[in-house]
C-alpha cells in the first residue's frame, strides 16, 4: 500500500460498517487456517469507480459486491481482491480461508509447552488486519466493526467492545461483541483461548488483566491494576474527554514482537513484563510506563488518528511523553524523568546520528518505509521534544491545547497542521517556525560553553555555542537552564542556576559573568531541552574525582549521559569511560541507571574499546561487580543488579568458578534469590566460555520447560563456542525458515558474541549472500529480525565496512533493507573511531 493508492481510495469511500464472522472452533486439531466471513457496508462518491480491498488468505471462498458474485480467480492475486465498478451505496461480502501466523503478525497462533493449550491474540499495526479479516487497511478509513466469533467451549474471548456468548456455534461457543465505535482496522483486536486473570471496575468502567493459565501465578494483577487506575485518573483530568469505550481489558500475550500494542479497549503486552523471577524496581517503573503509554494512546491514536503513517508521532511521540508526565505527577515513580533522560534520550541521539536519521515527521511513501520507523526519533526524540514545547509554552496551555485537540477531532484524522493549530490558539504564540526547526528537519545539536575568567576566578565572559552536523546544518531555539554545581561537605551541589533562551551559532550569557567558577558547569540542567552537551576541561575532572557526589539524580545522570556520548563520539576513550564508571558506579542510587551503566561500560570494553584489553577489562568490570555484590545490602535492588553484571561479564577462571559456584549452591549470598531467571544467566556465561556443556542446558531446561525455558536454552546452544554449534544456529534462522518469531529471536541473541570472532568469521559473506533472499522472502517482522540481528557488528573492522558498502552499491536493495544495512554500517564507523581513540590514549 503506497501513500498515493491510500489518498485515493480514501477520496472514494466512506466505509461504515465491518460485520466480521470467524469460525476459531477448529483453532486446536487445525493449526493452520481458520474461516472469516466479513461483510463490508461502504458508499462510493465516485459510482463506476473501481478500487481493491485488502486480504490475504490461503483462498478465497466466495465474494460478492451488491448481489453480484466476483469471479475471485482473476481479481484475487493473494493480497488483494480487484473490485468491480461500484455503487454509490456498496455492500460487499468475502468468505476466506486466512491462515494463522507464527510470526507475531496478524492472528497468531500458540501452544503452550506447559499444558498444550491454546492461545491467539492479533497484532495488526500497521498493516496486518486483513491477514485476518477483509477490509481497506489504511488509519483514515475509520468505521464500526462488529465481531462474532465462535471458539471452543472453555476459552475466553476478548475483543475491542464488550461481548456475550450468545447461544452455540458449529463444535463451540458464540461470542457476539457490541459494535464499536468509529475507529480504525490497525487498532480492531481478537484474543482468544483459555486466559485467566483479575476483573476489577473504576470510574464505570470494566476492568480486566488476563495472561496464560500457566502464567497466572506470577501475574501481580493488583499493581498492574492500580497503575492504571491512576492513570485514567491522570488522563481524564488532563484531557477532560472521557475514554472513549466502555471497558479496558489488558492481556500480557505469548510471543509478542513489541513491548505493547494499543487495542481499543484490548491492550496486548509482552509476557517480558510478568516477572517469574525476582528483578529490580526499575523494571516495574518500566512496566508502569508501558501501561501508561498504551493507555494514553487510547486518545493519541486511538481517538484521534493520524492520517497516514507520516504522523505516526503523533501517537507515539505523544503517547511517550505523556506516559512519562504521568508516571512522574501521578504514581509512586516521581523520579522517572531519570529514567527518561537516562533511555529514551539516549536512544534519541544514538538514532539521530545515524545516516538514516529523519525528521519527526517522516516522509512515508509506502508501507515498507513505516516497518522500519518505529524508532528512536518517532518514541524518543518526538517525546522530548514535546517536552521542551510543553516547557516553551507552559504546561497549562499544552494541556489546554490537548483538550481542545480531542473534542474539535474525536474520531476522526488530523495531520501535524490541526496538532499545531490547537497549540497555536492555547498558547498565542506562533508555532510555524518551531515546527519547522524541531519537528520537520533531522539531527541533533550539540552545545558547548564558551567562557572566560578573571585572576578571582570569575566569569568575565560566558557563552553558549551550538553545533550542527553538516548533513542536518539546522540550529534550533533551544530554552535551557545552566547548572553551576561545587563540592562541599555534603556532596557536589547545585549553586547557581540561570534559565535561558539560545538561538542561532553563539548566545551570551550575561548573567553568568561576574559569578564564581564552579567545580562542575551543566548545559541543559533539568533536562529542558534536546540536544547533546559537552563538558569542559574542568569539569570533567570533577566528574572523574565526584560524580558519586553528584547528590541530584537527574544531574548525575545528565552527566553520565554527556560522558557516554563523548564516548561515542570519540571525544573521550573507551578507557576512561570504564575508569569512570568503575569509580562512580558505587554511589549511584537509581538502580535504573546502575543497570544502564554496566551495560553500557560492557559496550565501552567491546567494540568500542582495544580489542587486545578487552579480557583485561572485562575481568575488571566483573570484579568491580563482585565486590559491590559482596557489599551490597541483602535482598537490595542494587544486589541483584550487580549479581546479574558479574554473572554477565566473569572471565578469569576465579570469576567463572564463582559464577558455577553461585549456579550449584556452593556459594549462597544472604538476600540473593538464584532463581529462573538468574540460574538461566549464570548458566549462559558458562555455557559462552565453554565451562558448560548440553547436558548442563538440557538439565536446566528439565527444571523450566516452559516457552520462555525453551526460548532460553535456545539461546545457550547457538551461544556454545564450537564451529558446530554456530553453523546450526544459522541453518535454523538462515536456512530452515521454520522457527516461530521468539525462538528465532532467540536463536540470534545466543548466535552472537563479540567473544566469539573468529567462530563468526565466515558468516560475514554468509550473511551478505543471504540477506537479498530473507528480504525477499519472509514478512517484515521476521526479515528485520534476521537482518539487523545477524548485522556482523562482531567483525569490527574497515573491510566489514567496505563489504557492506558494495552491497549496498551492487545490489540496490529496497528501502528496508538498504536502511538496515547503512545502520549497520555506521555503527561499525563509529566502533572503529572510539577504537582509534582508545588505541591512541592508551599507556606505553
Amino acid at each position: 500500500m503506497t501513500l498515493a493508492e491510500s489518498g485515493e481510495r480514501r477520496r472514494l469511500l466512506d466505509v461504515a460498517l465491518y460485520d466480521v464472522h470467524l469460525d476459531l472452533t477448529t483453532a486446536v486439531a487445525e493449526p493452520r487456517r481458520f474461516r472469516s466471513t466479513t461483510t463490508a457496508t461502504f458508499s462510493c462518491i465516485e459510482p463506476g469507480a473501481t478500487t481493491h480491498l485488502d486480504i490475504t488468505a490461503d483462498l478465497i471462498e466466495s465474494a460478492t459486491l451488491n448481489g453480484t458474485t466476483i469471479d475471485v480467480e482473476t481479481a484475487f492475486n493473494g493480497q488483494r481482491l480487484a473490485l468491480p465498478p461500484l455503487a454509490a451505496a456498496n455492500e460487499l461480502t468475502v468468505v476466506a480461508q486466512c491462515v494463522y501466523s507464527r510470526t507475531g503478525e496478524g492472528l497468531h497462533r500458540f501452544v503452550d509447552p506447559v499444558d498444550d493449550e491454546v492461545y491467539l491474540y492479533t497484532q495488526f499495526e500497521t498493516f496486518d488486519a486483513h491477514r485476518m479479516f477483509a477490509c481497506f487497511d489504511q488509519p483514515d478509513l475509520k468505521a464500526v466493526f462488529r465481531f462474532t466469533v465462535d471458539a471452543p467451549s472453555h476459552w475466553r474471548v476478548l475483543s475491542n467492545m464488550p461481548g456475550k456468548q450468545d447461544g452455540s456455534g458449529q463444535g463451540g461457543v458464540t461470542h457476539t461483541f457490541e459494535p464499536t465505535p468509529r475507529q480504525s482496522t490497525y487498532i480492531t483486536a481478537i484474543v482468544a483461548g483459555p486466559y485467566e486473570g483479575t476483573t476489577d471496575s473504576h470510574d464505570g468502567m470494566d476492568l480486566g488483566v488476563y495472561c496464560r493459565k500457566s502464567l497466572l501465578a506470577h501475574l501481580d494483577a493488583a499493581e498492574i491494576l492500580d497503575v492504571t487506575k491512576q492513570g485514567f485518573d491522570a488522563f481524564h483530568e488532563l484531557f477532560d474527554t472521557r475514554y472513549g469505550w466502555p471497558k479496558y481489558d489488558q492481556v500480557f500475550v505469548p510471543e509478542f514482537n513489541m513491548g505493547a500494542m494499543e487495542n481499543a479497549g484490548c491492550v496486548t503486552f509482552t509476557e517480558d513484563y510478568i516477572f517469574r523471577s525476582r528483578t529490580t524496581d526499575y523494571s516495574y517503573e518500566r512496566r508502569a510506563v508501558t501501561v501508561l503509554h498504551e493507555m494514553a494512546h487510547m486518545w493519541f491514536g486511538d481517538l484521534v488518528t493520524m492520517k497516514w503513517w507520516d504522523d505516526l508521532w503523533l501517537n507515539e511521540s505523544f503517547a511517550e511523553f505523556v506516559s512519562t508526565y504521568v508516571t512522574a505527577g501521578y504514581t509512586r515513580w516521581p523520579d522517572v524523568w531519570t529514567s527518561f533522560c537516562n533511555i529514551e534520550k539516549t536512544w534519541a541521539y544514538r538514532q539521530d546520528q545515524l545516516a538514516t536519521t529523519h525528521p519527526i515527521a517522516a516522509v512515508i511513501p509506502d508501507i515498507e518505509a513505516v516497518t522500519t520507523n518505529f524508532d528512536g526519533i518517532t518514541y524518543a526524540k518526538g517525546a522530548s521534544v514535546l517536552k521542551l514545547l510543553a516547557h516553551w509554552v507552559g504546561e497549562d496551555a499544552f494541556f489546554a491545547a490537548t483538550r481542545a485537540y480531542f473534542a474539535k477531532h474525536a474520531h476522526s484524522n488530523t495531520t501535524l497542521q490541526d496538532l499545531l493549530d490547537a497549540l497555536e490558539t492555547a498558547s498565542g504564540r506562533d508555532l510555524s517556525s518551531w515546527a519547522q526547526q524541531w519537528i520537520q528537519t533531522a539531527g541533533v545539536n550539540t552545545l558547548r560553553t564558551e567562557f572566560t575568567t578573571g585572576a578571582d576566578d570569575r566569569f568575565t565572559s560566558f557563552a553558549i555555542r551550538q553545533e550542527a552536523p553538516e548533513e542536518h546544518p539546522t540550529l534550533r531555539m533551544h530554552r535551557l537552564r545552566i547548572g553551576l554545581y561545587a563540592n562541599g561537605s555534603d556532596g557536589l551541589q547545585r549553586q547557581h542556576q540561570v534559565e535561558i533562551d539560545i538561538d542561532g551559532e553563539r548566545t551570551e550569557v550575561p548573567d553568568l559573568v561576574g559569578v564564581a567558577r564552579p567545580d562542575l558547569v551543566l548545559l541543559n540542567d533539568d533536562d529542558l531541552t534536546y540536544a547533546k552537551i559537552r563538558l569542559d576541561e574542568q569539569s570533567w575532572e570533577t566528574l572523574v574525582s565526584s560524580i558519586g557526589r553528584l547528590t541530584d539524580p537527574l544531574a548525575r545522570t545528565l552527566c553520565w549521559a554527556a560522558a557516554w556520548d563523548m564516548t561515542r563520539d570519540a571525544e573521550v576513550s573507551a578507557g576512561e569511560y570504564l575508569d569512570l564508571v568503575l569509580g562512580g558506579i558505587e554511589r549511584e542510587s537509581e538502580v535504573g541507571t546502575v543497570q544502564s551503566l554496566l551495560r553500557l561500560a560492557s559496550q565501552a570494553i567491546d567494540p568500542y574499546g582495544d580489542p587486545a584489553r578487552s579480557d583485561e577489562r572485562r575481568t575488571r568490570l566483573a570484579a568491580r561487580a563482585f565486590e559491590l555484590l559482596d557489599a551490597s545490602p541483602a535482598g537490595s535492588d542494587v544486589q541483584l543488579a550487580f549479581a546479574r553484571a558479574a554473572a554477565t561479564s566473569a572471565t578469569s577462571a576465579d570469576q567463572l568458578d564463582r559464577v558455577a559456584a553461585l549456579l550449584d549452591g556452593g556459594e549462597q549470598l544472604e538476600g540473593l534469590a538464584v532463581d529462573t531467571e538468574l540460574r538461566w544467566l549464570l548458566l549462559r556465561r558458562l555455557v559462552t566460555t565453554g565451562r558448560a556443556d548440553d547436558a548442563r542446558i538440557d538439565a536446566e531446561l528439565a527444571r523450566d520447560d516452559t516457552s520462555a525455558g525453551r526460548c532460553h536454552a535456545m539461546t545457550l546452544r547457538a551461544a556454545r563456542p564450537t564451529a558446530a554449534a554456530k553453523a546450526e544456529a544459522w541453518r535454523q534462522v538462515v536456512e530452515l525458515d521454520e522457527l516461530p518469531n521468539a525462538e528465532q529471536n532467540a536463536t540470534i541473541a545466543g548466535f552472537v558474541s563479540y567473544e566469539q570472532r573468529e567462530l563468526l568469521a565466515p558468516y560475514v559473506e554468509a550473511y551478505f549472500a543471504a540477506i537479498g533472499e530473507v528480504y525477499r522472502t519472509r514478512s517484515a517482522e521476521m526479515a528485520q529480525q534476521v537482518i539487523a540481528g545477524l548485522f556482523p557488528y562482531w567483525a569490527t573492522d574497515a573491510e566489514t565496512i567496505a563489504r557492506t558498502e558494495a552491497y549496498l552499491s551492487e545490489k540496490q536493495p529496497g528501502a528496508a533493507l538498504r536502511r538496515m544495512l547503512l545502520e549497520g554500517r555506521d555503527a561499525l564507523a563509529r566502533a572503529l573511531r572510539s577504537r582509534e581513540r582508545d588505541l591512541a590514549t592508551a599507556p606505553a
